[in-house]
């Protein structure tokens, strides 16, 4: 992750913590918000002033949140 600068990730962190999932498909938007109901992983994709892609993942039981690369995953 030194490819993405702290402040994108602490903003992308707020915007993850918010349901603003950023660059998801509409089927992975659907899914996060029955994860938000009734338990499941979180995924949201935010992309670095850089032009870097990454990825935010909340495990199912709320225990890790997890910032990764695509490439990396």
């Amino acid at each position: 992750m030194e490819a993405v600068d702290e402040r994108e990730i602490l903003l992308a962190l707020r915007w993850h913590v918010a349901g603003n999932w950023g660059d998801i498909s509409e089927e992975d938007k659907a899914a996060n918000e029955e994860a938000l109901k009734n338990g499941g992983r979180l995924l949201s994709a935010y992309r670095a002033h850089e032009g870097v892609r990454f990825w935010v993942i909340t495990e199912a039981d709320r225990s890790v949140t997890t910032l990764l690369l695509p490439e990396e995953y």
